[in-house]
Formats: C-alpha cells, structure tokens, sequence
C-alpha cells in the first residue's frame, strides 16, 4: 500500500470514532511518553483534533496529523483496541 492510500485509511478509521472517548499516547521525544484520555472531537483533511479532559482544570484541545499515526509518534486506543 501507498503513503496516500495509508493516509487515507487511517483518516477514515479515526472518523470513524469522532465523539467517542480515546486514550491517546503520544511521543515527546527524548523517551518521554505521555498518555491522556480525551473525547476524538473531529477530523479535518489534515488533522484530528482531541479536547483531553484534565481534573480540576480547563479543557485543552490538541491536534495531530494523521502522519503521526503513520510513523508512531501517536497512537489512539479506543475501547482498548489500537486504532
């Protein structure tokens, strides 16, 4: 399969799961992971977005690219299944 036809698929898997809750590990370099539950909010041609609920706190909406699925630098488990 091609990068764009890879794109592709991962953008309709992720739409797939607009509106339901996500945990959501993301690489920040220098081995530090972080991981955040949130609600997969919506998905645009290039990005996803992630409103992540934080205790006490404000919420924070977070986007990625669907090419940070591709090369590792996030991964979305929703209902404990890797998206």
């Amino acid at each position: 399969m091609k990068g764009k036809d890879m794109l592709d698929a991962i953008k309709e898997n992720i739409s797939r799961h607009v509106g339901q809750r996500i945990v959501l590990k993301a690489n920040s370099g220098r081995k530090k992971v972080v991981i955040r539950e949130g609600i997969l909010e919506q998905t645009y041609p290039n990005i996803f977005i992630v409103r992540l609920g934080q205790e006490g706190k404000t919420e924070r909406r977070v986007s990625y690219s669907y090419s940070d699925i591709l090369t590792r630098v996030v991964q979305i488990e929703c209902n404990n299944v890797v998206i």
